[in-house]
């Protein structure tokens, strides 16, 4: 038996770093770990190859060559997905489909001969055994969340690591929380579900193994749902790291409480975390309040995020505006505290509405929906009516995005991180690093890509009278705000959709407003 496993191509959004890759000579942020997850339990014997279409085109030799094509995508990728589907239905080829697009979208894919619904730990062993002897069901799908001992050690032997800038790991899934626009509950439930210490070391080892150098994406929907077991496991991971001359760094997602544990934020700084990226949402604590998510109310969030910053941990924030309790104000407050904070990396989307959610429910019993989330909550695409009004909400974002990525204000928040930011862990000099510091020379502090050249320059001098072991750190900050600039505000005009579901017509109002960002709620390494 032959498998083809295809990951269809990610848009140029907040988290694709399109424009930041060609700096370090990469061709992808990260692999799939659905699909690399996937090939490990492949039966022994059968053949199988990866096609990530980020990396590589998709030839029509290789769906020739397949038996079958296994894809898993994200609502974001749905575009890419369909035309690879649409090519391997021209050649014949039967098709298995999985992940968040194909589990939360099930009535769109009645031409998939096989689709795997929810995680796939449980249902894998039933599926290949029943395609091996030539038969097989229409939906395979889970009936309860998998104890993630199931999960096999991912498959690194298929894919380059020269390719890829991050790798990406998982050690739990669940959030314990219930925020109204999230799907993580949908897919993966509120009971938190790890891996033992045991379990998620021999995965860091069997990728250090396998020759990997470099930053890991931890990608759990909040790694510190369980304190007491991530505490367990990072106690266990900051001595490997000791023991093997530190070969890693890592970052990951986690709720804003993280901040209340200074424990914890250590354990982090010593096992080697840099990054966390937390949802802030909003300063609006009725909008909060609004959207379920109390626990963000029940603090100083700016103390928060200088608390974590002071570990050696830069926050990468997800910013939300179009909730119902918003209203003008709400574009000024996000940017006033966005530059207050020094979160350089400020991922800021329009609220949407991803399907089978609480808000999905919510709007749709309101007759407030009016189109398909595209997956991309910064593709300045709003999939319901909201209270402010559709001109004002697309007015106030764009002056969102264009202000907070404005060389100045860009500089001027990255100063501030600098100032707050206490580095725990300082990158090994390489050959990557010194080609991306050249590079940006030419394109920021030469050519004036985006207007950076003063800016440039002038971080690159803060940076050493604040702390000349920073210096690595402002030219990374330098080279991720370009491509923040360029994707999150060049204009461009989308295309009008018009979408037909749920016995409601109406359009996707888009338009010549400042796009990408990421892949909304989905998350990267679902099986």
């Amino acid at each position: 038996m032959k498998i083809l496993l295809v990951y269809p191509e990610i848009p140029d959004t907040f988290w694709s770093f399109k424009h930041a890759l060609k700096f370090v000579s990469k061709k992808a942020a990260f692999p799939p770990l659905s699909l690399l997850t996937i090939a490990a339990a492949i039966p022994a014997g059968w053949e199988k190859r990866l096609v990530d279409t980020n990396v590589r085109r998709l030839k029509d030799t290789d769906i020739l060559w397949a038996d079958y094509v296994c894809i898993s995508a994200m609502h974001v990728q749905k575009k890419s997905a369909g035309e690879i589907i649409s090519r391997c239905r021209k050649y014949g080829k039967k098709i298995i489909a999985g992940g968040p697009y194909f589990t939360t979208s099930t009535q769109d894919f009645a031409e998939i001969d096989h689709l795997v619904l929810g995680e796939a730990e449980g249902i894998l062993p039933e599926l290949f055994s029943d395609i091996g002897r030539g038969g097989g069901r229409h939906v395979y799908e889970a009936e309860v969340h998998p104890d993630l001992a199931l999960t096999p050690v991912p498959d690194w032997s298929i894919i380059n690591f020269r390719d890829y800038d991050s790798m990406l790991v998982q050690f739990s899934r669940g959030c314990p929380f219930d925020c109204e626009f999230c799907d993580i509950v949908l897919l993966n439930g509120r009971n938190q579900r790890t891996k033992s210490p045991e379990q998620f070391i021999g995965e860091i080892d069997s990728l250090y193994r396998a020759g990997w150098r470099g930053a890991v994406f931890i990608v759990d929907d909040n790694f510190i749902g369980s304190k007491a077991k991530v505490k367990a496991m990072l106690s266990q991971l900051a001595g490997w790291m000791d023991r093997n001359g530190r070969p890693f760094h890592f970052f990951t997602e986690a709720s804003i409480n993280l901040a209340d544990d200074e424990e914890l934020m250590d354990l982090m700084a010593r096992a080697g975390f840099n990054k966390v990226f937390v949802g802030i949402e909003t300063p609006n604590v009725e909008s909060l309040k609004e959207t379920n998510k109390y626990q963000n109310t029940k603090k100083d969030l700016l103390q928060s995020v200088r608390a974590i910053q002071s570990r050696g941990m830069e926050v990468m924030g997800g910013f939300i505006v179009g909730f119902d309790n918003d209203t003008e104000s709400i574009f000024q407050r996000q940017i006033e505290f966005i530059q207050k904070s020094g979160i350089t990396m400020a991922m800021v989307g329009v609220l949407n509405a991803l399907p089978g959610t609480k808000l999905w429910n919510r709007l749709r019993k309101e007759g407030r929906l009016i189109g398909e989330s595209l997956g991309d909550n910064t593709a300045a695409c709003v999939n319901f009516i909201p209270r402010m009004g559709m001109e004002k909400l697309m007015d106030g974002y764009r002056s969102v995005l264009e202000t907070i990525y404005s060389p100045e204000s860009y500089y001027r928040r990255c100063v501030t991180f600098l100032k707050s930011y206490r580095q725990q862990t300082v990158s090994k000099i390489n050959a990557s690093g010194v080609l991306a510091f050249f590079k940006s020379i030419w394109h920021m502090g030469i050519k004036n890509e985006e207007g950076f050249r003063r800016y440039f320059w002038s971080l690159l001098l803060k940076s050493l009278l604040i702390n000349p072991k920073t210096f690595g750190e402002a030219v990374r900050l330098m080279i991720v705000g370009f491509h923040f600039r360029k994707s999150m505000c060049s204009s461009r005009s989308l295309p009008q959709e018009t979408y037909r579901f749920a016995g409601l017509e109406g359009t996707a109002l888009m338009g010549p407003i400042p796009a990408p960002g990421n892949e909304s709620e989905d998350r990267t390494a679902h099986p």
